[in-house]
């Protein structure tokens, strides 16, 4: 219980963090990234069970960061990235890191998006292994230290 207890204390933390930087999160490059960090933790197993898309695709309507962009614009891209990673997981993951690390060059975008992967990763209360090494690979695209994060 402890270990859920830190978790979710840490996953308000972050968010309340973003919400602080709400107004500089408005970019296009920011926007791409987080539906790309949402889709790749979502399928961190190589798999997206229907439940996991909903709940997923709900937790990015509901984020209030994320309202700085239209509501069915962010489902269509989330969508097509879960596409990319539910048709060939590997490669799609190549693309989709690599949208990513576009916000790399932006260092408060790069951590914005990598607090919402273990924001997303953490819903359910398990940020289970998988989703821990895709949000590290994640922080390697964008430049940060996955230590920064716990992880």
């Amino acid at each position: 219980m402890a270990l859920w207890n830190r978790l979710r204390e840490s996953t308000k933390t972050m968010q309340a963090q973003l919400l602080a930087k709400k107004n500089e999160l408005t970019s296009g490059a920011f926007r791409d990234a987080s539906m790309a960090m949402c889709a790749l933790v979502a399928a961190a197993d190589g798999t997206v069970a229907p439940e996991e898309r909903r709940r997923t695709a709900s937790l990015i309507t509901v984020n209030e960061v994320l309202q700085n962009f239209p509501a069915e614009d962010l489902r269509q891209r989330f969508e097509t990235y879960l596409s990319r990673l539910t048709s060939d997981f590997a490669f799609g993951k190549v693309g989709v890191l690599q949208d990513i690390a576009k916000v790399g060059r932006k260092p408060a975008e790069a951590r914005a998006v990598i607090q919402i992967g273990i924001i997303i990763g953490g819903a359910d209360g398990d940020f289970d292994a998988t989703e821990k090494a895709v949000v590290r690979e994640a922080c390697h695209a964008v430049g940060l230290d996955p230590a920064e994060f716990d992880l």
